[in-house]
């Protein structure tokens, strides 16, 4: 009788249902909170030091990266973590994920490059974000005690502010991958072995630059304003916004060019 089960808990309705509706309930948690971190709280707590008391403002954006903060990261790195595991078991346990030409697909393809994309942002988070906002969020809560401010928590809050930028960059396209997948226009056509060398090579170049930028190894660093870092920097959240959409129509172009039957 197992051997017959079709239900919600078979191999197959886990991949192909259960995991991947587990995949898009944390996916909008780690997502979501991504997009508040970017473009509401960022813009918010950079105001606190411009209030007309600035020992008032400053002491208040202390208070609401120890308590406010703290806790949206706690939510933010784990609902990266269980998006990515639910993402892997969706493969695992679908039959034939991986069959059927999928390394030269327009489909398998797509979904390579949302999963190349999200790895990356999930190594972002644990790699570079959390790492130096534990560094922030022990300064806030050490001044609040009355203790010295870290001379490097400044330092560590550019580089984690940098890599979510980016982070939030990736994001459009990463979530255009996913649907385009199984809705795309052209998700059913096959690429030559050319055409899948020239679109990888493209990919990874766009890819590769982005996130070098973001770590830091670029000339200018983590400098304001320099190079690349435009992309992360000018008034509010424009930059960030616009570079979004404009490294998501560098991949619409590349798949109105490649996935193309």
């Amino acid at each position: 009788m197992l051997a017959d089960y079709t239900g919600f808990f078979s191999a197959d309705s886990l991949g192909q249902f259960g995991f991947r509706w587990l995949h898009i309930l944390v996916g909008i948690m780690w997502i979501g909170l991504l997009y508040y971190f970017n473009f509401v709280q960022v813009p918010a707590f950079a105001k606190f030091e411009a209030e007309p008391h600035q020992e008032i403002g400053g002491k208040a954006r202390l208070v609401a990266i120890d308590k406010l903060a703290s806790k949206a990261l706690w939510w933010f790195r784990w609902a990266a973590v269980f998006t990515f595991v639910t993402g892997i078991l969706i493969t695992l346990v679908t039959d034939d994920y991986y069959n059927d030409g999928f390394g030269k697909s327009a489909r398998g393809i797509s979904i390579s490059t949302g999963m190349l994309l999200g790895i990356i942002m999930l190594l972002n988070v644990w790699g570079v974000i959390w790492r130096n906002q534990k560094i922030v969020l022990a300064n806030a809560a050490n001044v609040l005690a009355g203790g010295a401010p870290d001379p490097a928590a400044a330092g560590a809050g550019r580089k984690a502010v940098m890599a979510s930028r980016q982070n939030a960059i990736f994001s459009v396209a990463m979530l255009f991958f996913m649907v385009y997948t199984s809705h795309g226009p052209y998700a059913g056509g096959t690429l030559s072995g050319g055409e899948m060398g020239t679109y990888w090579l493209i990919a990874l170049v766009v890819i590769g630059v982005l996130e070098a930028n973001a770590l830091g190894l670029m000339p200018w660093k983590t400098e304001a304003n320099k190079g690349l870092n435009i992309l992360y920097d000018g008034p509010g959240v424009r930059n960030p916004l616009i570079a979004s959409f404009g490294v998501w129509a560098v991949f619409l172009v590349l798949t109105e060019i490649f996935f193309k039957i």
